[in-house]
């Protein structure tokens, strides 16, 4: 709910102990609190868990995998198997404010709304013109580092369009701050549902693009899969951030475990 590792504190909802108590099994919370501590961004923490896809799959790379959900965050994957992530913009939250506010919507199922719209193309350079997108990784955002203020003179609709452009372009040009080019794409994450942002998308990356749900992988389901990923690593001790990921000065585990108290 609050995430600003520039001041050295992140807050998440939950309490670990709780759970488990109400569950009876063990639990790993609290996963980027250590990272942050140390000097790291404390996100983006599901590259581990892409990386170990990617290998099962065995896809070609450098590859990467896209996660668009609030915020949208990047994992690329080398031939030799470094990760380099970090959040590339805003995913589907301000696109969903925007939905909730001038449809009452939760989202813009299908991508209906923008489908009827026109982008405004000087918006979306406006927006991309903002100092995050031309600084280097390690970056990481909170869901309210960005607001929607430069579409806000446009219809529902053309607002709509422009918010998914404004997405897909800031993917696009997270490339510029990657070591080599991917030759494949990978979109999970609820923008992987929309196929206004799915056709956005594939008209601007380079190489291969390709669902996660074509892969055989859960879009719905792939971040509480990571994070399932992440409490095992926990548990042997194991990294789950890198200087890679979050710019934290070596591999380092996370996540504090707690038992049932009775």
């Amino acid at each position: 709910i609050l995430h600003r590792p520039d001041k050295g504190y992140t807050v998440q909802l939950g309490n670990g102990q709780l759970l488990a108590d109400l569950t009876g099994v063990e639990v790993v919370y609290d996963f980027r609190s250590r990272d942050v501590l140390a000097g790291g961004q404390g996100a983006p923490l599901a590259p581990a868990y892409h990386r170990a896809l990617a290998r099962a799959a065995r896809l070609i790379t450098p590859l990467v995998i896209v996660n668009i959900g609030g915020i949208s965050n990047v994992t690329w994957v080398g031939r030799g198997g470094e990760i380099l992530a970090f959040d590339a913009g805003p995913g589907n939250a301000l696109l969903d404010d925007w939905v909730r506010r001038y449809a009452d919507q939760p989202m813009d199922r299908d991508g209906r709304m923008a489908r009827r719209g026109t982008v405004d193309e000087s918006a979306v350079a406006a927006f991309l013109g903002q100092d995050y997108f031309s600084r280097k990784p390690p970056k990481s955002l909170d869901r309210h580092d960005f607001s929607a203020f430069l579409v806000e003179g446009l219809g529902p609709a053309d607002g709509a369009a422009t918010l998914t452009a404004i997405t897909t372009e800031a993917i696009a040009r997270a490339v510029d701050h990657m070591p080599k080019k991917p030759v494949q794409w990978v979109i999970s994450g609820g923008g992987a549902l929309n196929p206004v942002m799915m056709k956005m998308l594939k008209s601007r990356l380079k190489g291969r693009v390709d669902s996660a749900q074509a892969l055989g992988w859960s879009v719905d389901y792939m971040e509480a899969e990571a994070f399932a990923f992440l409490a095992v690593r926990s548990c042997y001790n194991l990294p789950i951030t890198f200087p890679g990921t979050t710019g934290v000065l070596e591999p380092m585990t996370g996540g504090v475990r707690v038992r049932p108290a009775t």
